[in-house]
């Protein structure tokens, strides 16, 4: 009996079945994430019971922006949170149907988006552009 061969092979089954636990648990839910400067986008569609957070980097180069929800969560909760260059939480809300809040003034650069989901089924789609009403919005 060759004991290695059988080790490797025990070794390569673990490493696939932890890779396997590891996995995106939205992956099959094909989520579509374009962080484009100033344009930031995310769309997820017929998620069921999703619990993760996920966190993306996106450049703005202004001092607030524009959220615009799109968004049917229909079991579970949804909410997205964006914090400026500094690190400061300028905006948090659930992902609703429609709405079109203006984050806090913050520091242009790069921001960071953070969505949450807990046991959440539905359909995502949530957009960030850059700007907003105000002096501070250029």
């Amino acid at each position: 009996m060759n004991r290695p061969r059988v080790r490797s092979h025990v070794i390569a089954l673990a490493l696939a079945i932890a890779a396997a636990g590891c996995s995106d648990p939205l992956a099959p839910f094909q989520p579509e994430v374009n962080a484009a400067p100033d344009n930031f986008q995310f769309q997820a569609t017929g998620l069921t019971d999703v619990t993760t957070t996920k966190q993306y980097s996106w450049q703005n180069s202004a001092t607030r922006a524009t959220v615009n929800h799109s968004s049917t969560v229909t079991n579970g909760s949804a909410t997205v949170t964006i914090r400026d260059a500094a690190g400061t939480q300028v905006y948090t809300g659930a992902l609703v149907p429609s709405a079109t809040p203006i984050t806090s003034a913050g520091v242009a650069g790069t921001w960071t988006i953070i969505v949450q989901l807990t046991n959440t089924s539905g359909t995502l789609n949530f957009r960030v552009q850059k700007g907003g009403l105000g002096p501070a919005a250029a």
